[in-house]
């Protein structure tokens, strides 16, 4: 009557109990490590926004570095596999594009991650004091 420890079928009861929890709580617990770097991807995709949009708003309105051009691939990167690309565009004061100079020009910066996400940041600059 005093013995003291488990018996072999609360052994084996308890090892069934854990083969079957343990897969239940690891499964999730992999998944979040799988996507715990998208934080990481997300904040070097705007950085790298940032960067090629602070090199093209260092320039005045009338450079004709900012005139308007189709989405150009950008490949001097200094992060690997990440791809950028850019877009000056001519717009109204409504924002809808405009064929011809309104005084306004949109800059697109677009950076796709290695997952084919796609950040995009936009300014607008004017001709106006």
């Amino acid at each position: 009557m005093g013995n003291k420890g488990f018996t072999l079928i609360e052994m084996i009861i308890l090892i069934v109990m854990a083969g079957i929890l343990l897969p239940a709580l690891i499964v999730p617990f992999t998944a979040s490590v799988k996507g715990s770097g998208k934080p990481e991807r997300v904040t070097t995709a705007v950085y790298l926004a940032h960067y090629k949009m602070e090199e093209l708003m260092k320039w005045n309105y009338s450079q004709s570095a900012l005139n308007p051009i189709p989405l150009t691939s950008y490949e001097d990167t200094p992060i690997t596999n990440y791809q950028w690309q850019w877009e000056i565009a001519w717009i109204d004061e409504n924002f809808n594009p405009s064929v011809s100079d309104r005084g306004y020009k949109r800059i697109l910066v677009r950076v796709k991650d290695m997952e084919n996400r796609t950040y995009e940041l936009y300014a607008v600059i004017t001709n106006f004091p």
